[in-house]
C-alpha cells in the first residue's frame, strides 16, 4: 500500500512560480531602466524634468524598482498594472512614454496569462516535472 492516494496530483520537483518571480523581477528592472531613459524625452517635449510630468516619470521608475522587492506579496500584480495605467495615461501628454506603457502592458498581460496557464497545468498534474 502506498501512502498517497492514486488520484492526488504529485507536486512538481521545482516550484515554477518561484522562477516566474525571477522573470517578473527582470521585467520590472528592464521597464524601470526604459522609463528612466525616457527622461530626456520629458526634458525635451514635456517642459522639463522638474515639471509634474518629469517627477511622475521619476516616481514610476522608482516604484518599478521597489516592486522588485515585493514580488512575494499577493497584491503586487495590481500595483504593477496600476503603474502601467499611469504610463499609458501619458499618451495624452507625451505619446512616447504612453507607448512605453502600452508595450509593457502587453508584456505583463502575456506573462500573467502564462502564469495562469502554468498554474492550471500544475493543478492538473500535466507539468513535465510531475510526470513519472
Amino acid at each position: 500500500m502506498s501512502s498517497q492516494p492514486e488520484n492526488t496530483v504529485k507536486p512538481p520537483a521545482k516550484d515554477p512560480m518561484k522562477s516566474f518571480r525571477g522573470v517578473m523581477a527582470g521585467a520590472l528592472t528592464l521597464e524601470a531602466i526604459t522609463v528612466a531613459l525616457a527622461l530626456p524625452v520629458v526634458a525635451r517635449l514635456g517642459g522639463g524634468v522638474g515639471t509634474g510630468k518629469g517627477w511622475t516619470v521619476i516616481a514610476v521608475a522608482i516604484a518599478l524598482v521597489l516592486c522588485c522587492g515585493l514580488l512575494r506579496r499577493s497584491w503586487i500584480v495590481p500595483v504593477i498594472l496600476a503603474l502601467q495605467a499611469v504610463l499609458i495615461a501619458f499618451l495624452f501628454w507625451i505619446t512616447a512614454i504612453g507607448v512605453i506603457g502600452l508595450l509593457f502592458l502587453a508584456f505583463w498581460l502575456w506573462a500573467l496569462w502564462l502564469r495562469r496557464d502554468v498554474a492550471r497545468r500544475m493543478a492538473a498534474g500535466k507539468l513535465p516535472s510531475q510526470q513519472e
